[in-house]
């Protein structure tokens, strides 16, 4: 059995919305609704000056194994986005 994980933040009382999910019409699953304590902490904010101070730029520029960053960079985003999907 595969588990999915959701966060969702109710914005009704006593309803919560699920949508994405890849299950089909008629297919039986078990729904467990947990409280998460609410994180006080944010993250801070990365500003464009502390993105171009950071490593991250630059990060692939010595690897041989990848020849075009921009592409390479689009197939990882285009996987991400696909991870999950009803396939």
């Amino acid at each position: 059995m595969e588990a999915v994980r959701r966060e969702e933040v109710i914005v009704k009382d006593g309803q919560i919305r699920l949508t994405g999910l890849p299950y089909k019409k008629g297919d039986w699953v078990e729904i467990i609704v947990l409280p998460r304590e609410h994180e006080t902490k944010t993250r801070p904010r990365l500003t464009v000056r502390d993105l171009r101070r950071s490593d991250l730029i630059g990060l692939w520029k010595d690897r041989i194994d990848i020849e075009d960053s921009s592409a390479y960079a689009r197939k990882l985003r285009e996987q991400a986005q696909q991870r999950g999907e009803p396939g």
